[in-house]
């Protein structure tokens, strides 16, 4: 906790900071499983994590703190540990606030909005801390994943070993997207990727940014930082933008129907008034779009910077480059993409092109994680195959959400998987995890993009709870799999529960 001064400094200087660190520290030592020593020997299950970003490292720290024998396959180097973050900008940080964005028990953040080289910092700790630094395969990318005759699974080749269950870790965002725009070999400025910004001189330029969704944060932190005479998003379709506070976005993820509801006009009206205010027009139309239909940027900049003049927001579609800058059909309030509008030309020194990542690749699956209709999303608690409940897809299966995929739900998802390997009875069959499948799809059947393509956190609790209620086997393992807590019990029961089939199918055997 520090020294006795600055512990002083920060209850009479940030008294909540101060209360928020103390929460995280009781949090470190109730609920942090407690790491392997040097060596040592761990049991099966032996689980196959693939990929050693965020995900992987959380996942697998859960999986050896439980005692659970696990090993790493990272496409790239050790610098590769951090998975995007290590990719991304220094200037790059947050937009949610930190208490959304515990990955782990053990984290330990210093401020609500930490940048890039801290959350690093917490990924390669957690990944020293539970050892997996002697459990991880560099510069492995795994092309290949199949089951052998004794149905454990191969990573690539049967050298690597064998496993009894699979976390998949790849995540949603791999190479940088940058899409051939008309022209833009003619464009005198400088155009680069909103991930690669370092270095990048800003100041008293013109910027242009291409793109409105997350990483067009990117480009706005840059726009801030840099002192830009001014920036100018084009936004090529409607996008809501929701503000950086805490209660706000935990509010809107709660929403645990996951999806636009007759209510959904509440918040967004709240929005209009409070948030948006005079530039209420640059929100999307009552009717156009609703909250939570896709995931929303989250931002205060780009409204403070429209309304001091150093910024404008634009929906247009993007015709050319220019030797100056960037040709657009401008279009008005409601106007869908494409539509008739009014071609302008937007001048620019710098053009960003804040259009993303491409999406790494699942082909590496077996062919039956595809089955027409239950391909992802579309899979049970949306990452578990109906065909292989022993994968676990974690934090890689989502399209849309309003929530974050960096929070306790890493070792939630990998206690289940666990509670999967080690307990035959509480484990879902295929028929039941399509039921559910087609259950959610009928609760959500008026989805405009589909049952599984856009989530709130306030759902993703529900399908916890709900799948662990459904089936009384699993009762026994809640703690465990909601907080990491009591292995001892849950395990205790199933030798027992093991003993009496046993006895019983000999039993019955006999007669």
């Amino acid at each position: 906790m520090g020294s006795s001064s600055n512990v002083l400094q920060h209850v009479l200087m940030d008294p909540i900071m101060y209360l928020y660190m103390v929460w995280q520290y009781l949090l470190d030592r109730i609920l942090s499983p407690i790491p392997p020593p040097p060596n040592a020997q761990l049991s099966r299950p032996r689980i196959a994590v693939i990929g050693a970003g965020l995900t992987g490292v959380s996942a697998a720290s859960h999986c050896v703190g439980h005692g659970f024998d696990c090993t790493l396959f990272e496409a790239g180097d050790e610098d590769s540990v951090g998975g995007i973050w290590t990719k991304v900008n220094n200037t790059s940080g947050l937009q949610i606030h930190s208490l959304m964005y515990r990955f782990h028990p053990s984290v330990r953040w210093e401020n609500g909005y930490p940048k890039r080289e801290k959350i690093v910092g917490q990924i390669q700790q957690l990944w020293k801390r539970y050892g997996l630094d002697e459990r991880t395969k560099f510069n492995t990318p795994v092309t290949k994943l199949y089951q052998n005759k004794m149905k454990k699974w191969i990573v690539n080749e049967p050298a690597n070993g064998d496993f009894d269950g699979i976390i998949v870790a790849v995540g949603t965002c791999g190479d940088p997207k940058i899409p051939h725009i008309p022209g833009q070999e003619k464009f005198k400025g400088e155009i680069c990727h909103s991930s690669s910004l370092d270095g990048v001189d800003g100041k008293g330029k013109k910027v242009v940014i291409i793109g409105s969704g997350a990483s067009a944060v990117e480009a706005l932190e840059f726009v801030a930082s840099s002192q830009a005479e001014k920036s100018t998003v084009l936004a090529r379709s409607e996008k809501w933008i929701i503000p950086r506070n805490p209660v706000v976005d935990a509010l809107l993820s709660m929403n645990v129907f996951g999806g636009e509801t007759p209510f959904s006009c509440i918040p967004e009206s709240f929005l209009r008034l409070f948030f948006y205010r005079d530039l209420s027009d640059l929100a999307p139309p009552p009717g156009a779009k609703g909250i939570f239909t896709d995931t929303p940027m989250v931002n205060d900049d780009v409204l403070e910077l429209v309304r001091d003049g150093k910024a404008d927001w634009l929906r247009s579609d993007i015709k050319k480059f220019t030797e100056t800058g960037v040709l657009v059909n401008k279009r008005a309030v409601g106007v869908p993409k494409g539509g008739p509008g009014k071609e302008i030309h937007v001048e620019a020194d710098i053009a960003i092109m804040a259009t993303g990542f491409d999406r790494p690749s699942l082909n590496f699956l077996p062919d039956d994680c595809f089955e027409e209709g239950y391909e992802p999303p579309n899979w049970y608690m949306q990452v578990f195959p109906p065909h292989h409940v022993e994968i676990c897809a974690n934090n890689c299966t989502y399209v849309n959400a309003i929530g974050t995929v960096g929070n306790y739900h890493i070792g939630i998802y990998t206690r289940f998987l666990l509670m999967y390997l080690v307990d035959s009875l509480a484990r879902p069959r295929e028929p039941f995890m399509k039921f559910w499948i087609n259950m959610v799809r009928k609760v959500k059947a008026k989805a405009p993009g589909g049952a599984f393509d856009f989530f709130t956190y306030g759902e993703l609790l529900w399908w916890f709870f709900f799948t662990l209620v459904i089936n009384p086997f699993r009762w026994k393992w809640a703690f465990f799999v909601l907080f990491g807590i009591g292995t001892a019990l849950p395990m205790s029961v199933v030798r027992q529960e093991d003993r009496f089939r046993t006895m019983t199918n000999g039993s019955k055997k006999i007669h």
